[in-house]
C-alpha cells in the first residue's frame, strides 16, 4: 500500500502519542492524523513541529462526533483506534464510559465504511478476558483459550463489546466495494513514563511518607512497557497491509506483553520506586475473601440507596478480583503472526520509568519548598 495514511485516535494519550512517534518513522507514510479531545501544550507543540517527512495533522475532536469522524477518515488507509475511557474504580458515570468505549467505536467503524478505510486496528484490553475470580490461576494464557470477562462493570463490559464489534466487522463491504480488515490488541497492564496509574500510586505514596499501598500481595501480573505496546500497533498495521500476512491476522485478537518480570502490582511499584526511597506498607491487609465480601456489601448498599442518593463504593468485587489475581499471558501468537518482538528490554523500560518517577519526586520536593 504505497503512499498510505493513518488516523490515530486517542493520539494525545499515554499510549497514543507513542504510536504517533513510531509511525513517523514508517516508510511511505504520507500523513498521520492525530485525533483527540485534548492535547497537552508541550505535545501539541511537538506534533505541530515534526522534523519528519511525514505530514502530521492535529485534529481536536470528540470520538462521539459523527461529522468529526467522517472528516477525519476521508482519504485514510489505516485507522488505529486507541481512544478509550479507562475507569476501573467506577468513578465515571456508566453511560459515559459505554458511550466513549462502545458507541465511539461503532461510530468510527461506520465512518471507515463510508470513507473506504480498509484497515482498522483496535486497542482492546486484558480486562475483556477477565480475571473472573481471584481463586482462578491463569499463567501464560493464550488466545486459543477464548477467555471472556463476566463482569458487567462499565469498563471491561464496554471494551468487550467494542472488541467484538471490531472483530465482527472484518469482511464488511466498504462504500466502494472493497473489504474492511480488522484486528485487536489486548495489552497487559501498561506502565512507563507518564502512566496515569503509576502517577496516582506514586503521588499518593509521596503524600504518605513514601509508603506504597500493598494490598495486592497475592496478585501476579505481567506488566508491559508502553513503548512495546505502541510498537505492536505499528507491526499490526504492517501485517494488515501485507497481502501475505493479512489473511492470518484478519479478525484476530492478540495479547501484548513483554519480558517485564511477573510479580504483584505492589512489588512492581516498589521495584520502580525503591531507588527514590519508596517502601511497601508493612501493615497486615485483610484476607482477599473478606475484602471481596465487604465490597459485595458496599455494592448492595449502593444499589439500595440509589433512588435517593448516588453512593460510589470505594472498592468493588471487580476491583478486588482484578488486584489480587494470578493472571498472565504469552505474546507468542503476536510473535508468530505480527513478527512482534519487544523493542525495549526490561532493563531499558525500567530505567526510563525510574527516571520519570525521580522527576515526580523532585517536583514534590519543589512543591513542599514553595509552601
Amino acid at each position: 500500500m504505497a503512499g498510505w495514511s493513518c488516523l490515530v485516535t486517542g493520539a494525545g494519550g499515554f499510549l497514543g502519542q507513542r504510536i504517533v512517534r513510531f509511525l513517523l518513522e514508517e516508510k511511505e507514510l504520507q500523513e498521520i492524523r492525530a485525533l483527540d479531545k485534548f492535547f497537552r501544550p508541550e505535545l501539541r507543540e511537538e506534533f505541530s513541529n515534526p522534523k519528519h517527512r511525514t505530514k502530521l495533522t492535529i485534529l481536536d475532536g470528540d470520538i462521539l462526533d459523527k461529522k468529526c469522524l467522517k472528516r477525519a477518515c476521508q482519504g485514510i488507509s489505516v485507522v488505529i483506534h486507541a481512544a478509550s475511557l479507562i475507569d476501573v474504580v467506577n468513578a465515571v458515570r456508566r453511560e459515559t464510559v459505554m458511550d466513549v468505549n462502545l458507541k465511539g467505536t461503532q461510530l468510527l467503524l461506520e465512518a471507515c465504511i463510508q470513507a473506504d478505510v480498509p484497515i482498522f486496528i483496535y486497542t482492546s484490553s486484558l480486562e475483556v478476558a477477565g480475571p473472573n475470580s481471584f481463586r482462578e490461576i491463569i499463567q501464560n494464557g493464550h488466545e486459543e483459550e477464548h477467555r471472556e470477562t463476566r463482569w458487567t462493570s462499565a469498563y471491561p463490559y464496554s471494551k468487550k463489546l467494542a472488541e467484538k464489534a471490531v472483530l465482527a466487522a472484518d469482511g464488511w463491504t466498504l462504500q466502494s466495494g472493497g473489504t474492511l480488515r480488522t484486528c485487536a490488541l489486548r495489552p497487559m497492564y501498561i506502565y512507563g513514563e507518564g502512566s496515569p496509574f503509576l502517577y496516582a500510586q506514586m503521588t499518593h505514596a509521596l503524600k504518605n511518607n513514601g509508603i506504597l499501598k500493598y494490598d495486592t500481595k497475592l496478585s501476579i501480573a505481567n506488566p508491559v512497557y508502553v513503548g512495546n505496546v505502541a510498537w505492536a500497533h505499528v507491526l499490526a498495521s504492517r501485517a494488515l497491509r501485507d497481502p501475505e500476512k493479512a489473511p492470518t491476522v484478519r479478525g484476530q485478537f492478540y495479547y501484548i506483553s513483554d519480558d517485564t518480570p511477573h510479580q504483584s502490582y505492589g512489588e512492581f511499584n516498589y521495584t520502580l520506586g525503591k531507588e527514590w526511597g519508596f517502601c511497601l506498607d508493612s501493615r497486615i491487609s485483610l484476607p482477599v475473601s473478606l475484602q471481596y465480601w465487604i465490597a459485595f456489601l458496599l455494592e448492595i448498599v449502593s444499589f439500595l440507596i440509589s433512588p435517593i442518593y448516588k453512593y460510589q463504593p470505594s472498592v468493588t468485587r471487580h476491583l478486588v478480583t482484578l488486584s489480587n489475581s494470578v493472571f498472565t499471558f504469552s505474546y507468542k501468537k503476536a510473535q508468530q503472526d505480527l513478527g512482534y518482538e519487544p523493542l525495549f528490554s526490561w532493563e531499558e523500560a525500567k530505567q526510563k520509568t525510574i527516571q520519570w518517577i525521580g522527576s515526580l519526586v523532585e517536583q514534590h520536593k519543589e512543591a513542599l519548598k514553595t509552601r
